[in-house]
């Protein structure tokens, strides 16, 4: 009989010459949400100054340093090595999913491969990211939306970072219905899990967005929860609603009748 308690095992797989240290604490909370990191590498030569702030994060978060050193000038081997070392935890099914944390379109075709495999493929990268690689991914996470010290050093570098600080989120937040892009995800979520009555449950919506969208996250406009952005978006309805049969309440959100 198989084992319905059995927690996801992950591999995590750091670009550390794309990725920041400053992170990494956030991260792993974020990752501990799919499953549990079985594995944990970061990838990089280790031998130069640019990783320094990376050794003693290593050490803190029991991840291991995979040196990689750079053959010839313009060629990226770290990413070379990180595709190999998956390629190879793929095929020997000792995991159940990936985290690549990376910014670079180079692993487009990695995340692809691996939800071809039938395994979960998470991503963790800047908002910069190439799309074809956060479309390529099962779920994709900002690391802007995890907050912590990385959010506070680039504000302190440049003004211009402040953009993606939480009050910079909160001012955008009444212009929720001006978001085409947000705008156009809700309504298709909404209206594929709405009854006769035109009531989705919350559940079914938020799986639709995650189908939707491999980025999608609430977090990028601001909340924490789905229930409180569709509760301040002037399009929608939000309610507690039986589901009938004497079943618990549950969340439920409708589009606003046009007046």
């Amino acid at each position: 009989m198989a084992d319905t308690t059995h927690e996801a095992r992950l591999a995590v797989l750091i670009d550390a010459d794309n990725a920041s240290a400053q992170h990494i604490e956030r991260l792993l909370v974020e990752i501990a949400k799919y499953g549990t990191a079985t594995v944990r590498r970061a990838y990089g030569d280790w031998t130069g100054p640019q990783l320094a702030k990376w050794k003693s994060e290593l050490l803190a978060h029991s991840v291991q340093p995979i040196q990689q050193f750079a053959y010839t000038t313009g060629k990226n081997s770290t990413d070379s090595a990180l595709i190999i070392d998956a390629m190879d935890l793929l095929h020997g099914g000792t995991v159940d999913g990936f985290c690549l944390v990376s910014s670079d379109s180079d692993f487009t075709r990695l995340a692809a491969r691996i939800r071809e495999q039938g395994l979960m493929a998470y991503g963790f990268g800047q908002m910069k990211t190439p799309k074809p690689f956060v479309a390529a991914c099962t779920k994709f996470v900002y690391v802007e939306n995890l907050g912590g010290k990385e959010v506070a050093a680039k504000q302190k570098a440049t003004p211009e970072a402040a953009e993606t600080a939480p009050a910079a989120k909160a001012k955008a937040k009444p212009s929720l219905k001006g978001d085409a892009k947000l705008t156009t995800l809700l309504s298709e979520a909404v209206e594929t899990a709405a009854d006769d009555d035109g009531w989705a449950y919350l559940g079914v919506v938020g799986s639709n967005l995650s189908r939707l969208a491999s980025d999608f996250d609430t977090r990028t406009w601001g909340y924490s929860k789905l229930t409180d952005l569709l509760r301040a978006h002037p399009g929608y309805d939000v309610e507690s609603r039986s589901p009938g049969d004497g079943k618990q309440k549950m969340w439920a959100v409708r589009s606003k009748p046009r007046k």
